[in-house]
């Protein structure tokens, strides 16, 4: 076996493989940092009538006032009886005492939106870094809950045999074969749209190639020489399973699960869009996209951005799983 890993090494798929290795993780770890890492609140809207629709690069200067108002003015002055701003065309000049803090009459603040902003005046990029969190959390708890519900049913049905098998495999067969994007779409119409539904509808919809991959994995893992001597010195099936089988069986499990993170994230930005995944004002990469989508073609940043990072990421989980399915598999090595 690490003479295989190490042809494997020769053949030049594992710089592929440390580079999906790197992209996933820097996507880990901007998922987890998104938060921190946004300059603005995601959600607050911030006066919307002269801060929607800013394109990337737009800087304004943040006004607050006493009345409790926040103003966005494209440039100020600072005069001697207060600040002159001017604002959607318009110069209208306050007092200090109108300010709520009179030293900004001197340097009001300024903010600048790197990736512009939505419809309500909210700063895009700080809503694309908290959706990293959010997106990616549904993607993996997805695979996570489909490859545990594969595994099960896979291994019980190899195990079993006979009737429960063939039960089984009957049932994955019908859910195979029904439309899975009018499975997701009942599915998620029927019960509330949430981050948990959402989690739970992919999950629940995705174990079925997983069980029949785990299921011929097994049914030819039982036929090995190390398997007939585990059963010829009396162990028990659970023990076999637990000891030799699963974890033999679970090689080609991890790279369909890594492959299949990306294909979730592809599936909940598609539930968003249509409106039946994460709700507004929470933000996900297909809520997002879907918000851009009504301000096409002039404001085409809101659905830009989030379009690339969904492509980016879903690219890094497939180089991912390109580069363990051919560092893990001595045949392909070989080959």
């Amino acid at each position: 076996m690490r003479a295989d890993r190490r042809r494997a090494a020769s053949s030049g798929r594992p710089p592929a493989l440390r580079a999906g290795f790197v992209l996933v993780g820097l996507w880990m770890a901007l998922g987890l940092a998104g938060p921190a890492l946004a300059p603005y609140s995601p959600i607050r809207q911030i006066d919307p009538p002269a801060g929607r629709f800013l394109p990337p690069l737009s800087e304004r200067t943040l006004l607050e006032l006493r009345d409790g108002r926040t103003l966005l003015a494209e440039s100020t002055l600072s005069t001697p009886a207060g600040l002159r701003y001017e604002r959607l065309g318009e110069s209208v000049e306050l007092g200090r005492e109108e300010l709520l803090d009179p030293t900004q009459a001197d340097r009001p603040p300024r903010r600048l939106y790197l990736l512009g902003t939505d419809g309500f005046g909210r700063d895009l990029l700080s809503r694309l870094l908290d959706a990293a969190r959010r997106s990616l959390l549904i993607g993996l708890l997805a695979v996570a809950m489909a490859v545990t519900l594969g595994v099960g049913v896979g291994s019980v049905a190899a195990l079993a045999g006979g009737a429960i098998d063939a039960a089984l495999m009957r049932l994955v067969d019908a859910l195979l074969a029904f439309p899975r994007l009018f499975l997701l779409i009942a599915l998620a119409a029927v019960f509330s749209a949430g981050e948990w539904i959402i989690v739970l509808v992919l999950g629940g919809t995705g174990w079925m190639g997983v069980s029949r991959l785990v299921r011929a994995e097994l049914l030819s893992l039982r036929e090995r020489e190390f398997v007939l001597a585990a059963e010829a010195v009396g162990l028990s099936p659970v023990k076999i399973w637990r000891r030799h089988l699963l974890p033999n069986a679970m090689t080609p499990v991890i790279v369909v699960a890594a492959l299949r993170v990306g294909d979730m994230l592809l599936i909940e930005a598609a539930l968003s869009f249509v409106g039946l995944g994460v709700q507004t004002p929470a933000p996900s990469w297909g809520n997002l996209i879907a918000e851009g989508s009504q301000a096409l073609p002039s404001a085409w940043w809101i659905s830009v951005f989030p379009g690339l990072a969904i492509v980016l990421t879903v690219l890094s989980f497939h180089l991912l799983g390109d580069g363990l399915r051919d560092y893990l598999d001595p045949r392909g090595a070989r080959r």
